[in-house]
């Protein structure tokens, strides 16, 4: 067994190491899944075998040396006091898990707790990206609830539950259609059976113009500049978008995508509509966000769960809070 837990081991971090380096694509939630696998069959081994077989071995230890010296002292030979610590040192040496349970069963707990916890309820999300701006700033650190939208099976993202349905101004992470190892992050603007348009920088859906109003302009950070800040009701939601009057309303570089003749671009932008089983995303960084309107729908089965909460931002502790 040493050999298998040592081969079990170093293939593991070859993985690791190989998606850290990119040599790889890796799946970290395949990956979670079997090392929750892997160290509960471990777990329940020692349960079963390992332990009993130290314990009877330390028992079986114990009773012979008690033997032993039982048959010294019909010779007339005193007990040796150190015998007492002696059998101590070697019971405890025989209990004692070898590093390779160390490393399996004895994980096995935690990793467990941290598979269920981000398989089902909550995972923690890092944003990297300007594209959700004013709303959500680059290095935040976010949580996402897995379990809003309906409870999916891990890695096969199979629906169990319902759950709560999609609503108009979610903040949504999913799984990027055009590469479903990546996880993105944006504002649900269309449901299914919605027509979007986004026509010379203004909103509308099924044929209604979303509300806004102008507010003061929003100091970026990071490229020290100022910019534009509208205020818009989308759905039950009040949020904030931010446009550059300078940046052409034309969507270059749309790529192909399934459903594209649902679509109709023009120098105005782009009019959509959404087909059912998919959403329609956009971030709230406008000019600035690779989003449907460039890659297309979400289907159904590629949403990750509703992002609710800022837990940490090293940068910007007042990031800490809900945004919604």
């Amino acid at each position: 067994m040493q050999v298998v837990t040592a081969f079990l081991l170093a293939a593991f971090v070859a993985y690791a190491g190989s998606w850290y380096v990119g040599v790889v694509e890796g799946n970290f939630a395949l990956m979670l899944l079997i090392a929750t696998s892997v160290t509960g069959l471990y777990w329940i081994a020692e349960r079963l075998y390992f332990w009993p077989q130290r314990k009877k071995a330390a028992i079986q230890l114990e009773a012979d040396t008690w033997k032993r010296e039982a048959d010294l002292a019909k010779l007339g030979i005193p007990k040796d006091p150190a015998s007492v610590a002696a059998l101590d040192q070697a019971k405890t040496k025989l209990l004692a898990q070898p590093w390779w349970l160390d490393w399996t069963a004895g994980l096995f707990p935690v990793i467990l707790v941290v598979f269920v916890l981000r398989s089902f309820l909550f995972e923690p999300f890092k944003i990297p990206s300007g594209s959700m701006i004013p709303t959500l700033h680059i290095g935040d650190l976010i949580l996402v609830n897995k379990y809003h939208y309906g409870v999916r099976l891990p890695v096969l993202n199979t629906k169990v539950t319902e759950g709560n349905p999609v609503q108009r101004g979610d903040i949504m992470v999913f799984r990027y259609p055009p590469k479903p190892s990546l996880d993105y992050i944006k504002r649900v603007v269309g449901l299914p059976g919605d027509e979007v348009a986004y026509l010379n920088k203004r909103l509308t859906i099924n044929g209604q113009v979303v509300a806004t109003q102008a507010v003061p302009e929003f100091f970026d950070e990071g490229t020290m500049r100022y910019f534009k800040q509208l205020e818009e009701q989308l759905g039950n939601v009040k949020l904030r978008v931010l446009n550059e009057d300078d940046r052409p309303a034309f969507i270059p570089g749309n790529e192909d995508f399934p459903f594209k003749d649902q679509c109709r671009y023009s120098i105005e932008g782009v009019v959509c509509k959404v087909p059912q089983g998919h959403y329609f995303m956009m971030g709230d960084n406008r000019d600035n966000s690779l989003d449907s309107r460039y890659w297309g729908f979400v289907p159904d089965q590629n949403i990750v769960g509703r992002a609710f909460f800022v837990w940490m931002n090293f940068s910007n502790f007042k990031r800490i809070g809900p945004f919604e």
